[in-house]
């Protein structure tokens, strides 16, 4: 059973309450500072306590560099409620040096060399995929840092190399995007969901003078991944880019809850008192209930739906892929034809799978084919209760496949290998023993036998 990570943004979300909302859920704080000791970054601090915002207990987490100026301007990216950081010349939304805050436990600086200066994302881009973390955090926290600087990018008409982490927003956005996919990691990877994004109204003040809410880059990157927003009589920030940027990468769909059980609930904790909500970010980790069937007595599960467009694959690279992604697992792999841009002739590539699969057959699709990009969905399925049983025939047993129905038997299919098998060892058709077995599957249905596996439809 995979688990759901349900984050509730009715007060926003920042990278530092996203991470006190983790460790209330059990992530412990120090091994997750263990992990951020791979990096050589130039000496860090960070604090993490517990306290009680609007009757709701939970973690705080601010981050630091003892280097850091004395506060002057809110950064945008501090989270509700942040504190105030000395104004940058670009991009004052990565970062937001803290005061220090006597608060009971302290993170420390990476041991051995530190690098003091990162500028540019290319230099954090090489400084995450060159660490001793694990694939998959490296992965995920460069894609998160890939949306920052992509949305950057776009608003200030440069390089997605060129964009600018000045060196205490560097390090402090570093521990906040890397810290949290390091906890999701030791939270074992759950599939994560979200309520819809709500962000305050009014200005923020930042280094390019008074800018709306949302802020230029959190916009832009909700806006890029098709993710709506919408804004409530709150006059502060509540979605800072990092936490938009976190929602981009991993929340799978946003809405209410749907049949979601709750095993532990965390809160991460802003630091400002907001006007018409408390200011904590809710996540709840648990699993979905199967949907009741009510009269009905099939099976019902979730699939992901994996889809991509391709006018310029060959039929030999697109076989490779179908019989690759059906060895790793796939429940299905099939294409249709389609009609593409310019009326080129195309396929629609479609890999049905298991969610927790979603994300090895997302890089296998981008990886073994031409895709630039997979659309993906998750699907309820509805599924007759199936069974294998085994029927004697004169060329020996055969394997069938029984589908029932409220109890009775609708359909019977015959194993073709198990077929085929048979037909070897006596030398007549694969299509004599197939009717044999289907004769002696009607005659003679049994009322047990294994359980089959799950379809691929």
């Amino acid at each position: 059973m995979s688990h759901v990570l349900y984050l509730d943004l009715g007060s926003g979300i920042s990278g530092d309450m996203l991470l006190g909302a983790l460790f209330d859920l059990g992530v412990s704080p120090e091994r997750v500072r263990q992990e951020l000791r791979k990096l050589p970054l130039s000496e860090w601090d960070w604090q993490v306590w517990r306290e009680t915002r609007s009757g709701l207990a939970g973690f705080r987490v601010e981050v630091h560099s003892p280097r850091a100026p004395a506060p002057a301007t809110v950064s945008s990216d501090s989270g509700p409620g942040a504190r105030a950081s000395l104004p940058r010349e670009s991009h004052p939304e990565h970062g937001h040096p803290h005061p220090s805050h006597e608060g009971p436990s302290s993170g420390s600086s990476a041991p051995g060399h530190h690098v003091h200066e990162h500028h540019t994302f290319k230099e954090i881009e090489l400084l995450i995929s060159q660490s001793a973390l694990s694939d998959w955090v490296r992965q995920k926290a460069l894609a998160v840092f890939q949306r920052i600087a992509t949305a950057e990018a776009r608003i200030h008409g440069c390089r997605v190399e060129e964009v600018h982490f000045h060196e205490v927003g560097a390090i402090d956005s570093i521990v906040d995007i890397v810290g949290g996919c390091v906890a999701l990691e030791m939270l074992g990877r759950p599939r994560v969901m979200a309520s819809a994004v709500v962000d305050g109204t009014g200005f923020v003040e930042c280094a390019h003078g008074r800018l709306p809410l949302p802020a230029p880059a959190t916009l832009a990157i909700l806006g890029a991944r098709g993710i709506p927003i919408t804004q409530c009589e709150e006059p502060h920030e509540l979605v800072t880019p990092t936490g938009a940027a976190f929602l981009a990468e991993f929340a799978e769909s946003f809405g209410p809850m749907v049949s979601l059980v709750a095993e532990r609930i965390g809160h991460g904790l802003g630091s400002r008192t907001l006007r018409t909500r408390p200011n904590v970010l809710r996540a709840v980790l648990g699993h979905q209930a199967e949907p009741a069937r009510g009269p009905y007595d099939w099976e019902a599960d979730t699939v992901a739906v994996l889809e991509t467009n391709l006018d310029d694959v060959t039929g030999e690279a697109l076989g490779h892929f179908m019989e690759r992604a059906r060895e790793l697992g796939a429940l299905e792999v099939f294409c249709l034809p389609a009609q593409m841009k310019k009326g080129r002739p195309g396929v629609l590539l479609t890999v049905l799978c298991t969610p927790e699969k979603a994300d090895a057959f997302t890089a296998l699709i981008l990886c073994e084919t031409p895709a630039l990009g997979v659309r993906r969905s998750w699907i309820e399925r509805r599924k007759l209760r199936r069974r294998i049983q085994s029927v004697s025939t004169p060329y020996g047993p055969v394997e069938v496949k029984v589908a029932e129905w409220q109890g009775r038997i609708v359909h019977c299919k015959p194993e073709w290998e198990s077929c085929r098998l048979r037909a070897r060892e006596h030398n007549v058709s694969v299509q004599l023993v197939w009717q044999a077995a289907l004769a002696a599957a009607q005659q003679n249905p049994e009322p047990g036998g294994r359980s089959g596996g799950s379809a691929g439809f």
